[in-house]
Formats: structure tokens, sequence, C-alpha cells
């Protein structure tokens, strides 16, 4: 009985560090966002947050995930429509500390080993899915054409996405958001067979 006790009180205590270190990376961005000031916030000393991350990258990587997790949970469409991908887009304009980490942490995750592959691999099968299920969506709403190259499509968008991300990092006044829902609207208008008169 004691042991269910410790593991639900160590579960609770993992999931306040993970609400708390996504604030920390948010507001100060992954450099600033020490150990020091992340066990502080959580009442620990930083050998204490490390008994429920055994690495800074782990924590990085979990923190990763639990935005992921948030952001679907807040915006994602269940009809799949492509207005949800926009609103993570534009709540990422509030977040550059998290922005920032995405970006670092994914051009890392391109490195043979790296602890990050295998997230972003599963992440980028994730968003595919769901960028397929927009792509669908619009396809059943006859707002994109039937014959559409859906792999192509999803492809484009997301590397549209994460380019922009990097853009905007060094220019925010970029509008991530803006120039995604262009890009997709664009995708519609030729979607459809042209019309010979």
């Amino acid at each position: 009985m004691a042991r269910r006790g410790q593991y639900a009180k160590g579960a609770a205590k993992r999931a306040e560090i993970l609400a708390v270190a996504l604030d920390v990376v948010a507001e100060l961005g992954t450099r600033k966002a020490s150990n020091r000031e992340i066990a502080a916030r959580v009442g620990l000393t930083q050998p204490g947050l490390m008994h429920y991350f055994s690495t800074r990258e782990e924590l990085f990587l979990e923190v990763l995930r639990a935005r992921d997790e948030r952001d679907h949970r807040q915006y994602h469409s269940p009809d799949g429509a492509f207005e949800g991908f926009l609103d993570v887009i534009s709540h990422n304009a509030t977040v550059p500390g998290l922005v920032r980490l995405y970006v670092e942490y994914s051009a890392e995750a391109t490195i043979e080993g790296h602890p990050a592959r295998a997230f972003f691999e599963e992440r980028f099968r994730w968003v595919r899915t769901l960028m397929t299920e927009a792509v669908r969506h619009e396809q059943a709403v006859e707002l994109m054409g039937p014959d559409v190259d859906i792999p192509y499509v999803v492809d484009l968008v997301i590397a549209a996405a994460d380019g922009l991300q990097v853009q905007w990092l060094l220019d925010p006044s970029i509008d991530m958001a803006d120039r995604l829902a262009r890009l997709w609207h664009g995708i519609r208008a030729t979607s459809w067979p042209a019309v010979v008169t």
C-alpha cells in the first residue's frame, strides 16, 4: 500500500515539475531555464530535481511532450479542421522559449543516436496523421480537390511550419499563422482541376 502512495506522490511531483518547467522555458528560454530555477520553483534542490529526470535532455524532451499534449487538448479540432493547427501556431508566437527549444532539439535529433531522435520520429508520424486528417476534412467538405496529393501537401505544410518558426525566432515580426493560412488557401485553390472554357 505504501508503494502505491509513494508512486502517486512521485508521479504528481513529476507532473508538477513538468508544468513548472514548461512555464520556465516559455518565459526564459532554454539557455536561461536553469535546473536551479526549475528546482527552486517546485521546492526541490537540483539533485532532488534530477531524481525525477536523470538528465536535462530528458527533462526538456518531456517538456516538449507535455507541450504537445497540452496544445492538442486545447486546440485540436475533433473534425480535423486546419484551424486548430493555425491556433497552435498562433499560440506559439506567445511562447518563444518553447519554440526555441523545439527548433534546437528538432535540429539535434537529426544526429544518429541523439536522445531526441526517437521522440521526433514519433512526433512527425503523429503530426502527419493529424495533417492528413485536416486534408481529408477539407476534401469531405469540398474545400480541397479530391485528387490532391495528400502526402505532398502534408510534408509541405509541416516543412513550412517548422521553417517559419526558425524565421520567426530571427524576426518576430513574421506572422507565422498568417503565412501558413495563405499557403493552405493556395493549396485549396490549386487543388481543383482547371476548368477549360
